[in-house]
């Protein structure tokens, strides 16, 4: 991101992510799970304290595909230094998809969303991940609850 200036208020906003752990994928911004984590992920990575977290990695694609936002507009939009009610509002504003009911039902869905109903590819990858990250003894059966569990907040 060379070419966009990062303001100050970035730095002040970012979570430093090698120190501590992103809102949970269930927080909602602008309507949309995901999305407050995408953004905390996005100012870390702006203000460099992003740790081994990265901005528009599939889970955040998932969002801004969704919203049909291009991850550099949000990136951009971040990168002004908006705080959380400003962000809310840029996503409500430039988000393509339709209505409020289809936001609802699409973060319903990902809440809900079993390890099961996840593709091959990425049960596969969770097996693993899983056994490194969540406390043991702890039984996950929805996706969300793997980042709640490991970051603290189940």
């Amino acid at each position: 991101m060379s070419a966009t200036k990062v303001h100050e208020n970035v730095k002040a906003q970012a979570p430093d992510l090698g120190k501590e752990f992103p809102r949970g994928p269930r927080q909602k911004l602008g309507g949309y799970v995901l999305a407050a984590r995408a953004l905390d992920k996005c100012r870390a990575e702006l203000a460099k304290t992003q740790g081994e977290y990265h901005y528009a990695c599939p889970m955040d694609r998932m969002f801004l595909d969704f919203a049909g936002i291009d991850p550099k507009d949000f990136k951009k939009a971040v990168a002004e230094g908006r705080n959380d009610e400003e962000m809310d509002r840029w996503i409500r504003e430039h988000a393509k998809n339709g209505s409020k009911e289809e936001v609802i039902r699409w973060s319903n869905e990902l809440r809900d969303k079993r390890i099961s109903d996840l593709d091959i590819e990425l049960q596969v990858y969770l097996e693993e991940y899983i056994e490194e990250n969540v406390p043991e003894g702890r039984v996950v059966y929805h996706w969300f609850d793997v980042y709640d569990l490991e970051e603290g907040r189940l």
